[in-house]
């Protein structure tokens, strides 16, 4: 059966991750503040796109996304040691936003941009885990889908935007992890 593309979705679920018999509740997008997307760009990881794009508007699901559909094993070589130069404004370390357990926005040599968790601050290294958060875990995903419709081309055409580093009207939310309009950006 062929995925339905250019499909807005919107999803209500709770995201588990652990044993059956501990299990953790890591992630809930709610009926009031759902996840929100358009099939076919990339937005959402692709085992859970192929899980929920053929369902229809009220049914219910309950599936696993083992680790390596998801995002992988942990990697210690991950872990990696910045210079605590890289980390200086106005040649002062900024220890008001890096500290264990910040996250941070990095960027590679290639200009791709990333995040990473600060794990330890020493005197002339930063540790920096790069790891996905959710790296090592299979995702047990229990929700419903509140909607799902051939997105309109206005929808379609606010996401290119936003995609391509412009966001064309009512992104007062980006930043906030959703763009008002965009239908689900981050």
């Amino acid at each position: 059966m062929e995925q339905k593309s250019n499909h807005f979705i919107s999803i209500a679920y709770k995201l588990y991750v652990g044993t059956d018999q501990d299990q953790e509740l890591m992630e809930e997008a709610t009926r009031e503040q759902p996840f929100q997307f358009i099939s076919g760009f990339g937005l959402a990881l692709d085992a859970f796109e192929q899980q929920v794009a053929d369902l229809s508007t009220g049914d219910k699901f309950d599936f696993v996304i083992p680790k390596e559909q998801a995002y992988g094993d942990y990697a210690e070589e991950h872990v990696v040691d910045l210079s605590r130069e890289i980390f200086c404004v106005d040649g002062k370390f900024d220890g008001e936003h890096i500290h264990p357990d910040a996250i941070i926005p990095l960027q590679n040599e290639d200009g791709n941009h990333f995040y990473g968790r600060v794990v330890e601050v020493g005197s002339e290294k930063v540790k920096v885990d790069l790891n996905h958060p959710l790296a090592g875990e299979d995702l047990h995903f229990v929700g419903s889908i509140l909607e799902n419709r051939p997105a309109t081309k206005e929808e379609t055409d606010r996401l290119i935007a936003h995609m391509s580093g412009g966001c064309s009207g009512g992104c007062s939310g980006c930043g906030e992890g959703q763009c008002e309009g965009c239908g689900g950006c981050h």
